[in-house]
């Protein structure tokens, strides 16, 4: 069984620094990293099924805050799946044609197809986050949305897509920690802009904003999983965890070939 939960219509969602240190039953450091290379092969075997049924979809979406892990999760877990049936889609600033329309407008058409895993680099809940910390819209507008986004959701579970939903949790230590690395290596601080900081400011404004966001939307059709992430290695344990048991209970099958097809075996020169 998964050690992550899901939240599945909690009366209330606090979130605190401790809630970001993964329990001591996860493995951790190199024992983490062994125990991930199984749940791959897994998740690998249910995706080729998946692809060859080509019935029914997976959406990953994941949020968190700055430097919270979201990219490190798509390498590590999703990075080594078939890339013909796994698709990545991120969500940065709207833009003009985005804004044009309503919000769920961007995100509808990246829905994974059936057959096909998809993972959300953040998604239709900035409308409910960085919206509402920013007031960039009326409050009579975006508290609509958390009925507009779980109606949204459950049309898309309606019509065979399978949606898990992961919030990387982070102390306001670790986030500390992980944006000074990011500054001292090359590789990575040509992306750390100025507002970087300015949002870690808003720190207590995005715990409200989340927690209201993990009570409200989540739902039996399409649960929120509190991923305690200061700890990259239990964290990716945790959520493949997930996956492949979310994929074990949609038992994807790969279909019975044409009989006439299977007559050519042995006949081929």
């Amino acid at each position: 069984m998964p050690t992550l939960k899901p939240l599945i219509s909690p009366s209330s969602v606090s979130l605190t620094d401790d809630d970001a240190r993964p329990p001591g039953s996860v493995p951790k450091g190199e024992a983490a990293d062994l125990a991930l290379v199984p749940l791959l092969e897994e998740l690998t075997m249910w995706q080729a099924k998946l692809g060859a049924e080509e019935k029914r979809a997976l959406l990953v979406v994941l949020q968190g805050r700055d430097a919270s892990g979201k990219d490190g999760v798509i390498r590590k877990i999703f990075g080594p799946l078939n890339s013909a049936t796994c698709v990545v889609s991120s969500f940065k600033r709207p833009s003009l044609l985005e804004l044009q329309h309503d919000f769920l407008w961007r995100v509808h058409h990246v829905v994974p197809p059936a057959g096909t895993v998809g993972v959300f680099n953040r998604s239709h809940y900035e409308d409910v986050l960085v919206v509402r910390v920013h007031s960039l819209v009326p409050e009579k507008l975006w508290r609509k949305r958390y009925r507009h986004i779980n109606e949204f959701e459950r049309l898309l579970t309606d019509h065979g897509v399978t949606i898990l939903k992961f919030f990387l949790h982070i102390s306001t230590e670790e986030q500390q920690e992980r944006l000074e690395a990011r500054l001292a290596d090359p590789t990575k601080n040509w992306k750390f802009e100025l507002g970087d900081l300015a949002e870690r400011a808003l720190w207590g404004k995005y715990t409200e904003a989340y927690e209201e966001a993990l009570t409200e939307c989540s739902t039996e059709h399409a649960p929120w999983y509190l991923v305690p992430a200061d700890k990259k290695g239990p964290r990716d344990v945790m959520i493949a965890e997930v996956l492949v048991d979310a994929l074990e209970k949609m038992k994807p099958e790969f279909p019975p070939a044409d009989p006439e097809i299977l007559k050519l075996k042995g006949t081929i020169t």
